[in-house]
Parts: structure tokens; sequence; C-alpha cells
């Protein structure tokens, strides 16, 4: 029973538990993680992991949003900001390549502007599989609105628990880290970006214990006569 019981803060079995991997972190940019459902409930997903690390940061679950939540969540000032701040939301989501079945919109331009003023951006992350985050963009025609902001200088991923089809290809918490010591100008070995990636790769060790040990479990089971 005690192994079923889940952690009220990162929602994971007791046994699995990640809190012990949260470093904290403080960004001028705000964020807010989209997840899609069947993410929500995946035990190798990274977002809620992202999320206890980014303070101030929100994590919304859902694969089709209403349009006056969506577009609170994207434009109007979070709790700790002034009524009238400035809020600008950037996606961070590749070129789509063309779909007949699930047509885009054209994103606009990022301003050159709006990367003077970090403190004005809140970086929007898409958590899913390819196949569904697109769903996800095409179902909810106000993300298709936004700017794109593309990664530069993409390191091979270190998300060794999930086959990457491509070495570039991040996971969630990987990828929204690189976004935002790109906006914010964190250097690599930055205090900020050390604790976010020390975060991840502990949980990448936890899930590889747990691993071992599943695995090792299954094998000492012997056949019932």
């Amino acid at each position: 029973m005690s192994s079923r019981t889940l952690c009220s803060q990162c929602l994971r079995p007791e046994r699995a538990c990640l809190c012990s991997c949260v470093q904290r972190v403080c960004s001028q940019v705000q964020l807010l993680v989209l997840q899609h459902p069947m993410e929500a409930g995946h035990a190798k997903n990274t977002a809620r992991l992202l999320h206890l690390c980014v303070a101030g940061s929100r994590l919304e679950v859902g694969e089709v949003f209403a349009v006056d939540t969506l577009q609170a969540w994207l434009h109007a000032p979070w709790q700790g900001q002034a009524a009238d701040a400035v809020v600008r939301p950037i996606l961070l989501y590749p070129p789509s390549s063309p779909d007949p079945q699930l047509p885009l919109v054209q994103p606009p331009a990022l301003p050159a502007a709006w990367l003077e003023q970090p403190e004005t951006l809140r970086l929007v992350l898409i958590d899913g599989t390819w196949r569904k985050s697109r769903k996800m963009l095409y179902l909810n025609p106000g993300l298709q609105a936004l700017p794109r902001l593309a990664l530069h200088n993409v390191p091979q991923g270190r998300y060794a628990i999930r086959k990457a089809h491509l070495p570039d290809q991040l996971s969630s918490f990987e990828a929204a880290a690189l976004a935002l010591a790109q906006l914010q100008g964190w250097q690599q070995h930055s205090l900020a970006m050390q604790a976010l990636m020390h975060s991840f790769d502990a949980a990448m060790q936890l899930y590889g214990r747990l691993q071992t040990c599943t695995s090792l479990g299954h094998r000492t089971q012997h056949p019932q006569h």
C-alpha cells in the first residue's frame, strides 16, 4: 500500500519521489508548461520536475483549452506581477513541416526588441510527444499566434531513459533549460544552469536505479508450480 502512496509535490509514488532531486532556480523569464494528459501520468516525463525547479512556473494539463482561459495564461499578469505588467508570450517549438491533416498558421516573427527585456517574456512549452504536441498546437489557435523561439547550439541530449530519434532531440526539461539560458544570457557553468542540470541528472540516476531494481526483481521471480 505504501509503495502506491503519491507524493503531494511531484505526484510520484513515494519510492520514486523526485523531490530530493529538485534544486530551485529563479528566472526573469516566466515559464508556462502545457502538458498533454498522456504525459501527466507517464512515469518518465520531466515536465513536473521542471515545474518544481523553476520558481513561479505554472503547469497546466490538457489537450484543448478554453479560449479565454488560454489567453489569460498567455497574456495576463500572474500573481506577484503588477496589474499593468507587460507580458510577451513566446512559444518554444521547432519550425512546423507541412501537414495536410493538421495545417498550422505561419507564426509571426519574434521581435528582436522583446529579447532585450527578458523580464517581460513568458516562455510557453508544450509537453508531449511530437505527434501529441503538434495536435495540441493545431487544436489551440492561440498557441499558433505566438512568436516562436528557436534554440541555438543544441547539444546532444542526456535523456537516456527514452530513445531519441535524432541526437539533438531533447526532453522537455532540457529544451526549457536551454531556452531559459538563451533568453537570459545564462552561461553553461552559471549557478542557475548547474542547478537545473544537477536536478535533471539526479532524476535520470533515480530513474536508472528504479529500472535496474525492477529488472532484477523480474529476473529473480520463479515460476509457480
